[in-house]
């Protein structure tokens, strides 16, 4: 199907993105995912968190050279370096710290993953190498779920969970965003990703106007994922569905030290 259907729309409030007054102490925010445009999910509360005060660090596993979308690019590294300029474009327009790319092949985590040097294990060791160096407050990654099932989405979830859940001391608190039963859009191609019952998604970052704008403005980056007529559409059908003026999450965990309360 095309990205517009094949990227991911998608404790307490204490230990989220959740923000309910001006922040004493920005955090330190590391956001996992695996594909530049994957987070277009939870683009709205970035872009919130941000103009909060926070620093965030959008980190891709992979470039996605395999996604063409809607580009003439084959698969490869010139699409691979469009990918990453489109991710570094997204980040600017959501106000974050910067874009650190993993440079994993797309389509490849979850190959023969108990392998020596198998891309689970290199990215592992990756993951604990950085998290240890940025030591975050907080972690944002997929669920289990993936958004809509992709497999790099799914290895991405499940290795920085093991990583995080490895931690004895500095642990950042882990949280994962959702999709809230029910809120779908009415597009057939979704009505197969995965939805949360509510009751487990208790953290709301609520967004405004401002970080709305914000989530076209990265939207319209991925130039190659979406055509001009999908990217000016996507955030506003988000916002009517599935965020509907917050975005929600789970705590993988329960509050450790290290969460920093808002």
């Amino acid at each position: 199907m095309k990205r517009m259907m094949a990227v991911a729309l998608a404790c307490v409030a204490a230990s989220a993105l959740a923000q309910e007054a001006p922040q004493e102490q920005p955090r330190r925010v590391l956001a996992i995912f695996a594909h530049p445009d994957d987070e277009i999910f939870i683009a709205p509360a970035l872009a919130n968190a941000a103009r909060q005060g926070d620093e965030i660090m959008l980190v891709l596993a992979t470039s996605g050279d395999r996604g063409p979308g809607v580009s003439a690019f084959e698969p490869g590294e010139e699409l691979a370096e469009a990918r990453r300029e489109e991710a570094r474009c997204s980040a600017t327009a959501l106000g974050l710290a910067g874009t650190t790319f993993l440079d994993y092949g797309d389509g490849t985590l979850g190959e023969m993953p108990r392998a020596a040097e198998s891309p689970a294990r290199l990215l592992t060791a990756d993951l604990t190498e950085l998290i240890k160096d940025w030591q975050p407050d907080l972690v944002v990654t997929w669920g289990p779920d993936g958004g809509y099932g992709h497999g790099d989405h799914r290895m991405v979830h499940a290795l920085v969970t093991q990583v995080v859940q490895s931690m004895a001391e500095g642990r950042p608190a882990l949280v994962y965003p959702g999709i809230p039963k029910g809120t779908l859009p009415p597009i057939p191609q979704m009505q197969d990703w995965a939805e949360t019952d509510p009751a487990l998604l208790p953290i709301r970052h609520e967004y405004g106007d401002a970080d709305l704008a914000a989530s076209r403005a990265a939207i319209d980056c991925h130039a190659t994922q979406f055509d001009e007529a999908s990217r000016a559409q996507i955030a506003d059908l988000f916002h009517a569905t599935i965020w509907q003026g917050a975005v929600h999450f789970r705590a993988a965990f329960p509050a450790s030290p290290r969460a920093v309360e808002k």
